[in-house]
């Protein structure tokens, strides 16, 4: 039996990708099986597409700041390690 393999960067990504498809069929399919009226289906089916909505906005922004913070640090230490090279170079232009 062959097992699927994932990249190992990418497994919480993966993880994530899955849990929140899960949960989006889990939801719709409880909801449209439920005994409700027709405008009560529709008022909890828009309520969970907000929430939903404003649960994504969130972990956009969350991810966007870790990106951001990521290169911030990566633009750091390229400038700590410009300035420490910067004067071997020269030395080895001047023999």
């Amino acid at each position: 039996m062959s097992e699927g393999k994932y990249e190992s960067g990418s497994t919480a990504g993966t993880a994530i990708t899955f849990l929140l498809i899960g949960l989006g069929a889990g939801t719709i399919i409880g909801m449209l099986l439920a005994p409700k009226p027709g405008k009560q289906m529709r008022k909890d089916l828009r309520r969970g597409y907000e929430s939903a909505r404003e649960t994504f906005d969130d972990w956009k922004e969350n991810a966007k700041d870790f990106a951001e913070d990521v290169m911030e640090r990566g633009s750091d230490i390229a400038d700590e390690i410009s300035e420490r090279v910067t004067p071997v170079v020269k030395a080895a232009r001047r023999r």
